[in-house]
Order: C-alpha cells, then sequence, then structure tokens
C-alpha cells in the first residue's frame, strides 16, 4: 500500500505527464477546443478541463473566444500556448555562415541574424568570442524581459559531447574543441543571466542530422497513416552526415547522428579532413569530388571549403559528358551507396532514406553510383531498394528540430 508521500509523487507523476501531453498537442496543432485536446491526447474531459486551467494560472496557455458559424449558439473556446511564455535561440553552425534564431513559446521564428563564415585562420577562441557577442544582440535588439530565453540550442557538423555543450572535433576547427557552456557564461544582459542557463533553462549542442532526422520524422507522420518504424536522412555537402531514427516496440524513437562521413570504407589513399584515409567523406564530400574530378593526388590535405559555384562547374562539365568529373560522382555515389547499405544491414531495417544539403542538387550524377552501392548488400537484395526522398530544405529542418526539442524541455521543466 502506497503511504501518502509516495501517493503525492505519483500524483505529481501523472499531472506533469499530463501536462506535458496538452502542451505537446497545442504545439503540434494548436490552437485546439477542449474536446479536440481531449481526443488528441486521449485524457478524459474532467482531466483536461484540470489541466487547462493549471496551466493558465502558470502563464503557458491562454484561451480565445471564437464565435461559431452561423452565429448560434456559445462561441467556442479555442486553447494555445502563449507566445511569450518562453523564448529559445537556435543556432546552426554550418560551412559557410552561423544562423542566429530567436523562436517564441508556439516555435514562431521572430528574429534571425546570420554572418558569413571566415574562412581564414580564425582560432575557436576568436569564434567562441564573436560567437557569444552575437548571442548578446541577439537578445539585447528583441527587448525581452530577464529569463525570457530559457533554452539555446546549438548545432554543428562534427562530434559533439554527449555530457556537455562542447564540439569534440568539427570540420573547420578539426581536434580544437570548442565549448560553448564555458564561452555563454556569465552572460549578463537582459534575456540571459546564469540563472537562466544555469537553473530554469541550458545550453545544448546537436550534430545537426540529428536535428533533421527528428524534424523530418515528425514531418512525414503527418502525411503517413501509419508510424514510420525507422527513418535515415543523408545529408551531402562539404561534410557527410547521417541521422536515424529507430522506434522501438513501445513505439518510443530514439533518433541518433553516428560518425557515418569519417567511417572506414575503402583502404584507396584518399586523405580526409580529419586526418584518416578513406573515409566515406574523403570521396562523397565536396572536396573529395573536387580532387577526383581534377585528378589531383589523393593524398593531398583536403580544402576547408569548396565553394558551391566550383562545385556547379564540375556538374556542368560531367553532364556534358567529360568523362573523369562524370566518373567523380559516379565514385562519390559508389562510396554513399555502400556505406549506406552497411548501415542498413547493422539497422536491420529497410527504412526510407531521405537525402538533403546542397549535394542534393547534384543527385542526377549521384544517383546511379548511389544504387549500385546499395544493391550491392545482401540485406537490399533479399529485403529490397530502400524508398529515397529527396529533401531540399535542410536548413528549415535544421531550425525546426532545434525548436521541437528545446519546447520539449522547457515543457517538462515549467509543466511540472
Amino acid at each position: 500500500m502506497l503511504n501518502k508521500s509516495s501517493q503525492k509523487t505519483s500524483n505529481e507523476s501523472v499531472r506533469q505527464q499530463n501536462s506535458g501531453l496538452v502542451l505537446e498537442a497545442l504545439r503540434r496543432d494548436g490552437p485546439l477546443a477542449h474536446t479536440d485536446l481531449s481526443a488528441s491526447t486521449g485524457l478524459s474531459s474532467a482531466t483536461v478541463s484540470a489541466i487547462t486551467a493549471d496551466l493558465e494560472k502558470l502563464g503557458l496557455i491562454e484561451r480565445r473566444e471564437v464565435a461559431n458559424a452561423g452565429h448560434r449558439g456559445r462561441p467556442r473556446v479555442l486553447f494555445n500556448r502563449r507566445r511569450d511564455a518562453a523564448h529559445v535561440i537556435a543556432v546552426r553552425i554550418s560551412s559557410h555562415a552561423v544562423q542566429y534564431s530567436l523562436a517564441d513559446y508556439r516555435g514562431t521564428l521572430i528574429d534571425r541574424i546570420e554572418e558569413p563564415r571566415d574562412h581564414g585562420a580564425t582560432t575557436s577562441a576568436a569564434f567562441l568570442k564573436g560567437f557569444r557577442e552575437t548571442i548578446e544582440r541577439l537578445i539585447r535588439r528583441s527587448g525581452l524581459a530577464e529569463d525570457a530565453v530559457m533554452t539555446i540550442s546549438i548545432s554543428s557538423k562534427g562530434i559533439a559531447d554527449r555530457d556537455g555543450a562542447k564540439l569534440l572535433w568539427s570540420p573547420i576547427f578539426g581536434y580544437e574543441s570548442l565549448d560553448f557552456e564555458s564561452a555563454l557564461s556569465g552572460l549578463s544582459h537582459p534575456g540571459v543571466s546564469d540563472s537562466s542557463l544555469s537553473g530554469r533553462g541550458s545550453i545544448r549542442l546537436f550534430n545537426e542530422s540529428l536535428l533533421v532526422t527528428h524534424a523530418l520524422l515528425l514531418r512525414l507522420e503527418k502525411t503517413r497513416e501509419t508510424p514510420l518504424p525507422a527513418l535515415a536522412t543523408l545529408s551531402l555537402g562539404h561534410s557527410i552526415g547521417l541521422g536515424v531514427a529507430l522506434r522501438d516496440r513501445s513505439g518510443l524513437v530514439r533518433v541518433v547522428a553516428p560518425n557515418f562521413g569519417h567511417m572506414l570504407h575503402a583502404a584507396d589513399g584518399k586523405l580526409c579532413r580529419c586526418g584518416a584515409y578513406g573515409c566515406v567523406e574523403a570521396s562523397a564530400g565536396f572536396y573529395g569530388i573536387l580532387r577526383a574530378a581534377f585528378e589531383v593526388p589523393p593524398d593531398t590535405i583536403p580544402a576547408k571549403f569548396v565553394p558551391l559555384g566550383e562545385m556547379e562547374k564540375i556538374a556542368s562539365r560531367a553532364r556534358q559528358g567529360h568523362r573523369v568529373s562524370e566518373y567523380a560522382f559516379r565514385q562519390a555515389g559508389l562510396a554513399l551507396g555502400q556505406s549506406l547499405s552497411r548501415m542498413l544491414s547493422l539497422a536491420e531495417e529497410t527504412m526510407p532514406i531521405a537525402i538533403t544539403g546542397p549535394g542534393t542538387r547534384f543527385m542526377d550524377l549521384l544517383m546511379r553510383g548511389l544504387t549500385e552501392g546499395l544493391g550491392q548488400s545482401q540485406h537490399v537484395r533479399v529485403h529490397g531498394a530502400p524508398e529515397i526522398l529527396i529533401i531540399t530544405e535542410e536548413e528549415t529542418l535544421v531550425f525546426e528540430g532545434h525548436v521541437d526539442r528545446a519546447l520539449t524541455e522547457i515543457d517538462q521543466d515549467l509543466g511540472g
């Protein structure tokens, strides 16, 4: 038999879980009426009434009356998340730019600053100093109240520390790590303070491909009749990234971003930006294709950044029948296909593979090799080729992934 303390804890846990269900429903589909919330969450009418009353008192949701069609009967009451209840800053660090976005509690973008990347000799210390200054500038010009920003969510290609906000390896800074938590400590401008970030809020760092996979899974499941058991997203560009979402038997989804681009692929002597030889990226990244197209020795030090215009020139030559350029793209596709086939064999799932990033504009040149590489796998021969989706909205998906994960965390903190 439960004692009073245990029963109270159990009741609080149930109430927190129910609050989370209501806030999630409003985030996904709001504004919603009382009956819609009950249907969406599976909670009873009485429970929804109690939860919405609590959330209104906490200032997390608001109600609005809407006249019924024909102006008969009582107005409908619609609940929605209050925009100003909390804010999130989402930062995307890419090869060519750093994008700082400010979103409200409904996930709406309200301000953005984008700064070009300096591909010169910028040190990690100089980068972090500029990073902090831009965060402060974004908050200062927003005019937000103190503690309004609950989470700063950061993403980059590379390897992120699971236990903190430290980038352990990145394409630009290599093994010179970036500690964002330390860099953002002691922020004093209104909107972000030590108390807001270390107490009520947080600083988070993600591999970019994880966020893309998270957001795309949410999108796809709105258009499909049954939940997807698994999904992979492959990002093509200066770097090669992979995100994988797997659903367990209970329906819970786990999203991971393995270090796919730097998985050893072939003992062919191709030097990768990570310092190893034979990585997937050394063949399929933009610098790998550039190196092959110009018949540069495979152990040549890779370029840190290849302008998209340069890739377009190589693609144009390939489409006009230039054999070496054509071969460079085909070999890149082959490396991708063979590596994806190994991933499918390990996952034991035939899952849709969504291809994103600037490299999607060259899919006509990559697809032959990619299909050939996938077809060499026993898994594909037995279970069939995976569905290939071409997604051109990588930047938007990164933002959506940032915001959805951050708001989910904030809901748990505030709704509890």
